[in-house]
């Protein structure tokens, strides 16, 4: 393992390979800048690596039960199974990136970076490096090879419904996404806490997803949960007009790139009345997003219903163990309830034209009416651990 990291870092000085790396697990050899890559901690491992999208190949040897996130806790690989004395070599795809943008012009507006927020800069998705974490004993892992691919790639852009959460238990649908894909595309979450359609481009988020947007490329648009309230005026947008507009926007924006857009409306809050039923909470949003994609022609993921009939389904002791903070918060999701959030997505993608052959087949359908309950689902907790969730929707 030492003569590749060293070869790796004279040849590189410092920047990635352009062919395939191979990494031997075998030994605990701890992450450096001069190495290029090696273990964070007990169950994280790095390797620096350049914005673009990777092929991750692990050699796992049996017995082994093994479970894998990538970067801030993106669910690549679950309850992979190796009988013993065999050896399995699955892999996945991995979209690394980093803030910069193209400097515009001198005296021309527009910026050098992506404005992240203090949380995202402490985070694992805008930084210089590919990481993983093992769900498991990281002694059945015993090499990586990480090579650079040329993949589609789906682009989320949402709220914090959507991005990936930093700290287990808290979880969002979007970076439990990539588990339902099939090892031929790549799932980048540009969603944040706290994001609306109009800080999304103030922020040169929308930028930075546009200058990366290559024709054969998809862009799920998720907004609505902040978008309308009204005690944010700066990013006020009322349904029926300016909102609609937004979006309309957006999806010109992406098609004018050679991209698929794909609308989704937002996923419901956990309000219950006296006979069990959820009370509504995102007014005219829901069928803003519909009218939408309809009047435009745009593939649409109906994810308000669904989690409607979802979290009726469960009822209001059952569903409470679907969200954050222990069912205290009733608008984000657990590892569990994100989880469900993902197969309803993924299943309306498995309809979307270009991108459901993208859908691992399994993963093709989903009744939300009659969910797995919360004991059966067994992801083991991410060694990144906090007691809440990014604040903000």
């Amino acid at each position: 393992m030492k003569r590749a990291l060293v070869a790796f870092a004279l040849l590189m000085a410092g920047t990635p390979a352009l062919a395939q790396q191979a990494y031997d697990l075998t030994a605990a050899t701890p992450y450096s800048d001069t190495a290029g890559a090696g273990w964070e901690d007990a169950q994280r491992w790095s390797v620096k690596q350049a914005p673009g999208n990777y092929r991750v190949t692990l050699t796992v040897t049996g017995p082994a039960r093994i479970s894998v996130l990538a970067e801030s806790r993106r669910l690549m690989l679950e309850d992979v199974t190796v009988p013993a004395g065999e050896t399995s070599r699955p892999s996945f795809i991995v979209n690394v990136r980093d803030t910069a943008l193209a400097p515009p012009e001198r005296n021309a507006p527009g910026g050098q970076h992506v404005r992240i927020s203090a949380g995202e800069q402490a985070g694992l998705n805008w930084d210089d490096r590919l990481t993983l974490e093992f769900l498991s004993d990281r002694a059945a892992i015993r090499a990586i090879s990480v090579e650079p691919v040329t993949v589609p790639t789906l682009y989320l852009m949402g709220d914090s419904t959507v991005t990936d959460q930093s700290s287990d238990p808290a979880a969002s649908w979007g970076q439990m996404l990539p588990r339902f894909m099939t090892g031929d595309i790549a799932v980048a979450n540009h969603a944040w806490s706290g994001e609306t359609l109009k800080s999304s481009v103030t922020n040169y988020r929308l930028a930075k997803v546009l200058a990366l947007l290559r024709p054969g490329d998809f862009v799920a648009i998720q907004y609505g949960h902040n978008d309308q309230k009204q005690q944010w005026p700066q990013t006020y947008v009322a349904a029926g007009s300016t909102y609609d507009a937004w979006l309309a926007t957006y999806i010109a924006e992406v098609r004018l790139r050679g991209a698929t857009p794909i609308l989704i409306n937002s996923p419901e809050r956990r309000n219950y009345d006296d006979a069990g039923r959820i009370v509504p909470s995102h007014r005219d949003y829901p069928a803003a997003v519909r009218r939408v994609a309809e009047q435009q022609d745009v593939p649409f993921v109906e994810l308000t219903d669904a989690t409607i009939a979802f979290y009726e389904a469960l009822g209001p002791e059952q569903a409470a163990k679907g969200f954050a903070d222990e069912g205290r918060d009733r608008t984000h999701h657990n590892t569990y309830g994100a989880y469900q959030l993902a197969r309803i997505v993924a299943a309306g993608m498995g309809d979307v034209p270009g991108l459901g052959g993208h859908v691992a087949a399994p993963f093709r359908q989903y009744d939300p009416a009659d969910p797995p309950q919360p004991e059966s689902f067994t992801l083991p907790p991410s060694i990144v651990r906090a007691n809440t969730q990014q604040a903000g929707s």
